[in-house]
């Protein structure tokens, strides 16, 4: 039950996800909610390029999971009134690959590569030409008689997702014309996200429920689409789909989620630190191993959230629990310990 939990709020997509997420998913700007800067400039990007008749420069998106960067390339394709081809860094393991799927791309076709952080070198060192000239070189043969040979590729648009920027080369990330940092969303944005899903899934909601929903998702529309699917299951069961503001809470405390959208990792986290280190700096290897889990997950998919909440706190030393933290916890900070 609690595996179950936790991947409910585990920003990544989940199996079953993919049809979800594509029947909920906006397809132009204006049905887009949140990131209202970043949405502005795209929306004049794209303008001005269909405009010119041009290809859109490559775009970079970074962030956390979740926050809509695949979705933003989708939109970007249908207002450019191209196709969006999706592929993702580890996927394209050889030359080959990537070459086969440039290859293919019509002119003006946005290429989203989502991961692109974790591109092997050599497909990486191909990728240059292709995004800079149009080109690309490929090597035929082995030994004294191999060759190469430049295949020459319409022009598209690169769009790049990845939640590591730091994991980058200079030279990829220099080669983006564009560069946007998608963050958390507001519990209003939030709100009227589930409004819309709701909607589209014929759920009758009241603006309180979606609040209460959006209170809970920890800053995610991948959260909260995924809160309101297993929220519809739990009222349909047990109230007869009536998804009251009441049945909402009391469907999300049965999900185990908290009122600051804590799961139950997150809180065993929380108590490492606070509890069983006194809210000591703990390294990342101690901490994963405390909790059962990689230093990956715990980096990658809950510190951002926490950190950002301002639960817990990165310092030299490690990772150290707020006074934020404790005050969730029910608990009080020795201070004697510091």
């Amino acid at each position: 039950m609690a595996e179950a939990m936790d991947d409910l709020l585990a920003p990544q997509r989940q199996p079953d996800d993919t049809s979800f997420d594509n029947a909920l998913r906006p397809r132009t700007f204006s049905e887009f909610v949140g990131q209202s800067s970043i949405k502005e400039a795209l929306s004049v990007f794209t303008e001005a390029a269909r405009q010119r008749g041009e290809t859109l420069d490559h775009i970079l998106f970074s962030g956390p999971p979740g926050l809509g960067k695949t979705t933003l390339a989708f939109i970007i394709a249908n207002e450019m009134g191209v196709s969006c081809r999706v592929t993702s860094g580890p996927a394209l393991e050889r030359p080959g690959d990537l070459a086969a799927i440039l290859s293919s791309l019509q002119p003006g076709d946005v290429l989203f590569i989502d991961e692109i952080h974790r591109l092997s070198r050599t497909v990486e060192e191909i990728l240059y030409p292709a995004m800079e000239e149009f080109k690309i070189d490929l090597v035929i043969g082995k030994g004294p008689s191999a060759r190469t040979i430049r295949l020459d590729l319409p022009e598209f648009c690169l769009i790049g997702a990845t939640t590591r920027t730091g994991l980058l080369t200079s030279p990829l990330r220099d080669r983006f014309g564009y560069t946007a940092r998608l963050g958390y969303y507001s519990i209003e944005e939030l709100a009227s996200i589930v409004i819309r899903s709701a909607h589209l899934l014929g759920i009758e909601i009241s603006r309180d429920a979606a609040l209460e929903i959006a209170s809970r998702s920890r800053g995610t529309p991948r959260i909260a689409n995924r809160l309101l699917k297993r929220v519809r299951d739990y009222v349909q069961v047990r109230h007869n789909g009536r998804l009251t503001c009441e049945n909402c809470r009391e469907a999300l405390d049965f999900l185990q989620v908290d009122e600051a959208g804590l799961d139950e990792v997150d809180r065993r986290i929380l108590t490492v630190l606070a509890v069983d280190y006194g809210g000591k700096p703990v390294g990342l290897n101690t901490l994963a191993s405390a909790v059962s889990e990689e230093p990956g997950t715990i980096e990658d998919v809950y510190e951002p959230y926490l950190v950002q909440a301002g639960f817990i706190a990165r310092t030299p030393r490690g990772r150290v629990a707020t006074e934020k933290a404790f005050q969730h916890l029910d608990l009080k900070k020795d201070t004697s310990l510091f």
